[in-house]
């Protein structure tokens, strides 16, 4: 099989889809690689490595987009490549279709056959691709919130940890996933006054058992959503629904409630966001201001660490990849059904159930 890896086009971002260990071990299989010139330059791979290990450097990505039966990425194409999509075309990549109509269109049009890694989920409902960029996210919304909170980019000057004598901040995390566990670990840390709000009473359990009460855990409903939000300093969004769009479970009219200079990190933008007053930002200008807040909505928040990231996430994406490549997509997805889970577009139509319900034209 000819395999193409594209350098990546979304706004900054940093990380690419294979690494160099991994093109030896396609190449020793009897597969071809292509990537793009300096695709890994920016996640610390070079040609020169690249080309060690077996891969054909392409120039330009007219000759990897044409050439490859399966293109691995890391984020969803972007509609300066649509048209290299083709039937016989093969893209294994993050692709959150539920927020980007436009792409799920140009996919069934052109008969793509497109599995994304955030929906490949095993028997036990987890998201073995999705939890590695999961963590780095909410790693750095926590991050990011409390650089943010400094006056001189705009947020109200608190400290979240505080210090003697003054209060710590508030931060409040809507859903305790991978994502909201690691942004409240971080402020946690920080020793900030940390919630975290889920509708599942197993969760809530599972995190006062595990923090001692160190993060407080709250039962999701519209009125604790209400009042915590309208106390947070930093709010975090972090609802996943696997496939689908988020919720907007945050108001505008908590939103407007918040006191000036607060912070808002929507880590499910996503798939849509779940904050009624998000819109998608870039690392270019990742922040705007509503009623006072500042919002951060920045859709490939670990492309600011590459390093990490590239090598979280390709350690969980490649024997997928290498599965793919080896037994053909179809015998691939026949044989594992985790994997199949991940077939979004397929003959010109949606195939994935949630995908189905928002967009019953294509499917």
């Amino acid at each position: 099989m000819i395999i193409g890896v594209p350098k990546e086009i979304k706004t900054r971002e940093t990380r690419v889809a294979v690494r160099p260990d991994g093109v030896k071990k396609l190449v020793d299989c009897g597969h071809t690689v292509l990537v793009e010139k300096n695709a890994g330059w920016l996640s610390g791979y070079d040609d020169a490595a690249y080309k060690s290990s077996g891969a054909t450097i392409i120039d330009h990505p007219d000759g990897i987009w044409e050439k490859a039966s399966l293109i691995v990425k890391v984020k969803e194409p972007l509609d300066s490549e649509y048209k290299y999509f083709r039937p016989d075309l093969n893209i294994f990549t993050y692709l959150h279709l539920a927020s980007v109509p436009e792409l799920a269109e140009a996919l069934c049009k052109n008969k793509v056959t497109a599995i994304g890694y955030e929906t490949v989920e095993t028997d036990d409902h987890q998201l073995p691709l999705l939890i590695p960029m999961s963590e780095v996210a909410g790693r750095v919304a926590g991050q990011v919130g409390t650089y943010l909170l400094h006056k001189n980019h705009g947020g109200k000057g608190l400290l979240l940890g505080g210090v003697t004598g003054t209060r710590p901040g508030n931060v409040v995390v809507i859903g305790g996933g991978y994502v909201g566990l690691n942004a409240a670990e971080v402020t946690m840390g920080l020793r900030a006054d940390t919630t975290i709000i889920d509708i599942s009473d197993e969760k809530l359990k599972y995190i006062e058992k595990k923090y001692e009460g160190r993060i407080r855990a709250v039962r999701s409903t519209p009125e604790s959503i209400k009042e915590w939000v309208t106390k947070a300093d930093l709010l975090v969004g972090a609802i996943l629904v696997a496939g689908d769009r988020a919720p907007h479970v945050v108001k505008q009219s908590h939103v407007a409630a918040m006191s000036h200079g607060s912070v808002i990190v929507d880590v499910a933008i996503d798939q849509g966001g779940c904050v009624e007053t998000i819109r998608q930002t870039s690392h270019d200008a990742p922040t705007y201001e509503a009623h006072g807040v500042i919002h951060y909505a920045v859709p490939n928040m670990p492309a600011l660490t590459p390093h990490t990231s590239t090598e979280a996430l390709t350690t969980a994406t490649f024997p997928y990849a290498l599965k793919i490549a080896n037994e053909g997509v179809m015998n691939a997805l026949e044989k594992d059904r985790v994997l199949a889970k991940g077939l979004q577009t397929m003959g010109g139509k949606v195939t994935l159930p949630v995908l189905a319900k928002l967009f019953p034209n294509l499917a």
